[in-house]
């Protein structure tokens, strides 16, 4: 590309890819998209980016596709990749001048710079580094800047690289530039204390910025640029530096105050601080231990003693609290349980803790993290007026400790009860004894205290095991607590409630469950909204929980489902919405069939919630899975939902429609078990099983489920649904099987194994192009045995319920293998024998007995020279089947199903399904359990016997091992 003339056509057409004129954009985007691969339109792009009379939108496109131009084309290998020559022009303009004046500008510069870094840094770009030390020195103010913006993007890629020797490379960079950047940082700062001091917001403002770029910097190269910190005295007492400078920018953030222009980027910089330590502890464990002590005094100092009053923010405080709970729980610093074999590190850091944490100090934090901090501010208590739905779903979930005051408070309370309970519990149980009895209505700032504390006693539920007797707390205090129908009190009401939810699983007697279904029921119709939908919640913890018993909840099942019905139509927002159908689901689970009289409301409401919804696809999910519930629940009545449930199904299984994204892996299961709880086969549930084909494509994680789906129409309609989809199945399944695990492979022969037995002429017939690739895999010997085991019961079930089909079938595959078929029918029968083994389920070994033993009574001399081994198999599986009948002391097979009586069901089991009981009907006809196996081999031992005359048969019989022939006459006794 010639410089002269292309940059001409390239600033023309960036300057029209601008354009917000679609006839002139997009042509511009496609000449500039077949340009990246042109040598010399990089350097183009330079010139252009680094003119500053040019406009700044073209300026800005043109750092853009340099910017992706290095993602693509910079690497040696890639394809099209630039030239050495290219790049090193490309290197050298890079960093002729850091004089760009445009902010924005100048950042995607130094990102793109900091990206060649990554690459080419040391070894092809030696000079990088010294050129940005020399031009951060610069008494220009801008080139200052510009160079110290892209020394921190070169640092801070060059310190992400994870290769060891990328590392040893970055540690040889950080011992050469560390004493530098410290020494930058510290003069950039104490320009701006001074500028602060004389009153010069604008220069102040000035050095911050150079003050954050060079601490982003040394933060860089703190925690990444050294392998053992600790010996380093520069590190070390940079670490150091660090607390004086965070009490000088706390200090300097009040004076300056609120309305400064500084103000917000001196928050940003102190919490900058605070992120050294925090990083540094993460990744330096051993090394933080000289700095322990100092860290606890300093937080707990600003957090937990008036030293803290007027200069701490929210953001602070959280920082300081989460330093706190990071030393406090960190592993390194937890000497083993058994002394000895601790390290001396971990022994020491402990030494610091225990002697800081002394029993005054841990009464204080106690004592200010319940009475101060879990306080309820102002804005929450606006809130849940205001908003009282945002208020009670407010999450506290993931990592928001982290970044949220009220969330990290109760972390790290947490964290110091559990490690310092004996302490501690005194403390808390003190605070709850001064509180008991109901609280004065008109003493606002007693209800917010013991909602405080009954929130620590929540929390700490686990801790407090031995030490509170919960049930005569609930009797003697908390149920009256809740009796109290104020509005002022409803924040205690809704806060008992909760604590409630946290000790149901912790200590709470299951005979104490119907008063608590009472309080729930009362608490469910409180005049707030917020109490309700806490109430809600807790509801959720008692029916999840181990000791809950359905008969408890049975009297109160019609009343609390009608309430919590009434309450998902009331609340607006989608989380909460999705919070009480959850709770709804939690429930319908629980309870099974007991549910069917009470959801006639919900199943007429669930349609007009999905059509809301459609912009929600988390509340869809929710409504999926209340769904799913609701049709285990309801069973076969479940098809009076089809009107509405099918074309949900379809909608959440169509992998062509953009929300299946979300709603696939819950609609798969609603598929599967309205298919299980189907009463009959429909044309509309027929025809959703046109999505599958795409579905088995996809192989995703979801393939288990989509196996089950094929199996459950198999068993609800085998007819109806091989004819209308086994030809594309087969196709879809003869694609899976080239590239699956041996797993899946496995999934897919029981598809193929459970058409065979509910259909063998109909199984056998549609999936007739699978099964050549079954019986190559017996005779080749399959030699992983779980696959081996599904191809014989497949064989099996064709050998014994469609033989006509095997005798094709072998003689097809006997051309196939240019054998006799005689030949090949025996080193089936011979590797059938040999890999029996293979075969662990006692249904399908006692199948191959049966099968083996049809090909009997035969004259074939191949049949007859296997006769050993077809014997030997038939009584290893007598030994599976046979046990004794303690009423009549003789052996019976044990297999055998010979009526229909429904077995009695304890409390925790689930109602058959109407696929369970299409299996039961299923296994009356399969041979497996329907005929005897004892019976079956001596009928066809006399049948052979009689085919061959006595003498013949004897002969036979003297091929199989005499312990054998003994146990079988032992099995065939009385007959």
């Amino acid at each position: 590309m010639d410089m002269d003339s292309a940059s001409s056509v390239v600033l023309q057409a960036l300057t029209q890819a601008t354009s917000q004129d679609t006839a002139l954009l997009k042509p511009a985007e496609e000449q500039l998209r077949q340009w990246e691969t042109q040598p010399g339109f990089y350097s183009v792009l330079l010139n252009i980016f680094n003119n500053h009379m040019l406009d700044v939108n073209v300026r800005w496109l043109a750092v853009l596709y340099f910017k992706n131009g290095i993602d693509r084309y910079w690497r040696r290998v890639a394809p099209h990749a630039l030239s050495e020559e290219e790049k090193t022009s490309l290197r050298a303009g890079l960093i002729t001048n850091f004089n760009e004046p445009v902010n924005q500008i100048a950042t995607q510069i130094a990102v793109l710079i900091a990206k060649v870094a990554r690459l080419d840094c040391p070894r092809q770009w030696p000079e990088l580094i010294p050129i940005l030390l020399e031009s951060v020195k610069s008494q220009d103010g801008l080139r200052q800047h510009r160079a110290l913006l892209t020394f921190y993007h070169v640092t801070k890629t060059l310190a992400s690289k994870r290769l060891a020797q990328d590392k040893r490379l970055f540690q040889d960079l950080a011992s050469g530039i560390y004493s530098f950047a410290c020494s930058l940082w510290s003069h950039h700062t104490d320009c701006f204390l001074q500028q602060v001091l004389a009153g010069d917001q604008a220069q102040a403002l000035s050095s911050l910025e150079r003050t954050v770029l060079s601490l982003k910097v040394l933060r860089k190269l703190t925690v990444h640029g050294f392998q053992e910190p600790q010996q380093n005295p520069e590190v070390m007492g940079f670490l150091n530096a660090v607390f004086e400078r965070l009490k000088q920018f706390l200090e300097c953030s009040r004076q300056v105050g609120p309305d400064s222009p500084c103000q917000e980027k001196l928050e940003k910089t102190i919490i900058l601080y605070t992120k050294v330590l925090l990083d540094f502890l993460e990744v330096h464990p051993c090394a933080f231990i000289s700095l322990i002590q100092r860290s606890l005094e300093f937080a707990v100092s600003y957090v937990f003693t008036p030293a803290g009053e007027g200069l701490v923010f929210e953001r602070f405080t959280v920082q300081c609290m989460n330093l706190i709970k990071t030393i406090v729980k960190n592993d390194a610093y937890k000497p083993c349980k058994n002394i000895e074999d601790s390290k001396p590190e971990s022994l020491e850091a402990h030494k610091i803790k225990t002697a800081f944490f002394t029993h005054p100090i841990l009464t204080e934090i106690g004592r200010r993290l319940v009475s101060h901090y879990f306080l309820l501010t102002e804005e929450e208590l606006a809130m849940w007026e205001e908003d009282p739905e945002s208020f009670a779903v407010e999450e506290t979930g993931g990592d928001s400790w982290k970044y949220s005051l009220r969330p990290c408070t109760e972390v790290l309370f947490l964290d110091i009860f559990h490690n310092y309970s004996q302490t501690l519990t005194p403390v808390l149980l003190e605070m709850v004894q001064n509180l008991q009895g109901p609280t004065n209505i008109e003493d606002s700032v007693q209800l917010l205290l013991k909602d405080a504390v009954y929130n620590a006693v929540g929390l700490a539920a686990y801790e407090l095991f031995d030490n509170v007797d919960f049930d005569q707390w609930f009797k003697n205090q908390l149920l009256g607590e809740l009796q109290v129908n104020h509005n002022r009190y409803k924040l205690i009401r809704r806060r008992v409630i909760w604590l409630i939810g946290q000790w149901i699983s912790v200590k709470f007697k299951s005979d104490l469950r119907p008063l608590l279904y009472e309080v729930i029921l009362s608490l469910m119709q409180d005049p707030d909204l917020v109490v309700r939908i806490e109430t809600a919640t807790t509801l959720k913890l008692t029916v999840d929980d181990f000791e809950f018993r359905t008969e408890q909840f049975l009297p109160y099942l019609e009343s609390i489902f009608s309430l919590l019905f009434q309450l998902l139509q009331q609340v607006t927002e989608c989380d909460t919405k999705m919070q009480v159908l959850h709770v709804i689901s939690c429930v319908i689970e629980r309870v099974s069939i007991q549910i069917r009289p009470y959801v006639g409301c919900l199943v007429q409401y669930l349609p007009l919630l999905w059509r809301q919804s459609e912009e929600h696809n988390m509340l869809r999910c929710a409504i999926l899975t209340a769904l799913i519930h609701l049709v285990q629940g309801l069973g076969a009545e479940s098809k009076n939902l089809y009107p509405f449930l099918l074309p949900v199904i379809q909608l959440s299984t169509d992998v062509s429609q953009p929300p299946h994204v979300y709603l696939l892996e819950d609609g798969l299961e609603l598929w599967l078990v309205t298919l299980e709880n189907s009463p009959a086969i429909t044309t509309e549930l027929l025809r959703i099983f046109q999505n599958m084909s795409a579905l088995l494509e996809l192989s995703s994680e979801n393939l288990r489920t989509c196996f089950q789906i094929v199996n459950a129409y198999i068993y609800l309609s085998a007819a109806d649904f091989l004819q209308s989809y086994a030809e594309g199945l087969c196709r879809s399944f003869c694609d899976l099987l080239k590239d699956i695990t041996n797993e899946g492979q496995v999934q897919v022969l029981k598809v193929v194994e459970i058409a065979l037995k509910v259909s063998p002429v109909l199984g056998a017939h549609m999936f007739q192009p699978l099964l050549p690739s079954v019986f190559r895999g017996i005779v080749d010997g399959e030699r992983y045995p779980v696959v081996m085991s599904t191809y014989l019961g497949i064989m099996g079930r064709v050998l014994l319920q469609n033989a006509s089909f095997f005798s094709v079938l072998l003689t097809q595959m006997a051309s196939e293998y240019s054998q006799e078929v005689g030949q090949l029918l025996g080193g089936l029968i011979e590797m059938w024998v040999d890999r029996m083994d293979n075969i662990t389920q006692p249904e399908r070994r006692k199948l191959s007995s049966l099968a083996l033993l049809s090909l009997l009574p035969s004259d074939n001399s191949v049949v007859q020279e296997k006769f050993c081994g077809i014997i030997n198999i038939c009584v290893e599986a007598l030994h599976d089947v046979m046990t004794e009948d303690t009423d009549t002391g003789t052996l019976k097979d044990c297999m055998l199903m010979s009526h229909l009586e429904e077995p009695k069901l304890s409390d925790d089991e689930e109602p058959p399904t109407e696929q369970d009981k299409r299996k039961k009907l299923l296994a009356l006809e399969d041979p497996v359990h329907s005929v005897s196996l004892q019976q079956y081999v001596y009928e066809k031992l006399k049948a052979q016997q009689a085919l061959m005359g006595d003498q013949g048969f004897g002969a036979l019989m003297e091929t199989v091992d005499t312990e054998i022939v003994r146990q079988l006459q032992e099995f065939l006794q009385g007959f």
